[in-house]
């Protein structure tokens, strides 16, 4: 019966991710460094908000939206943190995960034959529910720009069929963000056309030495964009899976249409649990994002160190170095070092074929295991430059 399977999901593959993450199985000696997962457990009274909502019985269906006080507090975080405004009543949805408000948000606005613009390298995860909803990525080298996307690039890009241009800042996997200046010369590209804009800007807690920036903020762009956010990198909840959309209530009253005949509600009690991490501890992540940065120095250093040529990120908690002069391809050298240097990283062709040349390395993890894994790493190199 394969035969009778749609053809784009059969010629979807597992994510590149996942697949390096897995044979790391393979290697118990291994240090780990793939997987852009906080190392830091949910904060304590957010679990207990989550106790609390599973012993007062708290375990029922929501409204499709999410719980009235959780779009108002999601509305509040938003503005206080970002100055956006946004109607919790119409223009607030709480999701499973980041990762679902992007699947209905594209299933919402694209159709057969659309196009897509990307940077490249990018999540994986977008390329796939792009093509099952009938569309095309359409990527734009971003490797010649330090991984940004530039008005100029977009410009060029758009057809009659762009129906969207993706802007994933901060980036995964490279850590780069968008300059208010950058942001505004996007702008003044896309506003006064008819193209959607899809902001993910999940990891906008996780910005160093300044304030995160949103396309929404400028004059004529919040009509046309989409903010996909949530909790899981901000306040350490990957596995409660709470997210949310933001958008104009003349496009969020469909995006929610599909939400609900998609999963009917997020989960009650995460979010319940979301409802105390945007409110009581709606400034969580600033002691996270502080280790981050230690973090980021330390590994940024050592590479830097090592001669390894690295684009020093602004967010998230990613570096992407090249690793483009040892002459393979970034699969066997990522491949050669967990096997002979017995370190985990994600090679860059993960992130689309921009990525080639590169690595993806994550700092979510103790200083501790970066200093083992950044040693390994300058043995590996070294033993490989002496032959």
């Amino acid at each position: 019966m394969e035969h009778l399977i749609n053809n784009e999901v059969k010629n979807i593959q597992i994510s590149g991710i996942r697949q390096f993450f897995n044979m790391v199985a393979n290697y118990p000696d291994a240090i780990q460094l793939t997987i852009g997962q906080p190392d830091f457990p949910t904060p304590d009274h957010i679990k207990e908000a989550g106790k609390k909502a599973i012993d007062n019985n708290r375990t029922n269906y929501t409204k499709n939206a999410g719980l009235d006080e959780l779009c108002i507090a999601a509305s509040q975080f938003l503005e206080k943190k970002y100055q956006l405004a946004y109607d919790p009543k119409t223009e607030v949805i709480t999701t499973i995960g980041a990762s679902q408000g992007i699947d209905i948000t594209l299933r919402t606005i694209l159709e057969e034959g659309a196009e897509v613009i990307l940077p490249g390298p990018v999540y994986p995860a977008y390329e796939p529910i792009i093509k099952m909803c009938g569309a095309t990525p359409v990527y734009i080298d971003t490797r010649g720009t330090n991984f940004k996307l530039t008005a100029a690039q977009i410009e060029a890009a758009i057809t009659d069929k762009t129906r969207c241009v993706f802007l994933p800042y901060p980036s995964n996997p490279t850590g780069c963000i968008l300059t208010e200046e950058e942001l505004a010369d996007i702008a003044g590209v896309l506003r006064e056309r008819e193209i959607f804009v899809v902001s993910d800007e999940i990891y906008s807690e996780l910005v160093y030495g300044q304030e995160h920036q949103s396309i929404a903020s400028f004059p004529g762009m919040k009509e046309k964009t989409i903010i996909i956010n949530g909790l899981s990198k901000s306040h350490s909840m990957t596995g409660w899976r709470i997210g949310f959309v933001f958008a104009p209530a003349n496009i969020s009253k469909h995006i929610l249409k599909v939400h609900q005949y998609n999963v009917s509600c997020a989960s009650s009690v995460s979010q319940h649990a979301a409802l105390e991490a945007l409110t009581v501890g709606i400034d969580d992540a600033l002691s996270m994002r502080s280790e981050y940065e230690k973090r980021r120095a330390y590994v940024y250093d050592r590479l830097l160190s090592m001669g390894i040529e690295v684009v020093k990120p602004e967010g998230a908690f990613y570096l992407f170095p090249s690793i483009a002069k040892f002459g393979m391809t970034s699969n066997e050298f990522a491949t050669k070092l967990l096997e002979e240097g017995r370190v985990a990283c994600v090679p860059g062709t993960a992130f689309s074929d921009y990525g080639e040349g590169y690595l993806r390395l994550s700092y979510a993890y103790s200083i501790e295991i970066l200093e083992e894994g950044c040693d390994r790493i300058e043995k590996f190199i070294n033993e490989l430059e002496l032959g």
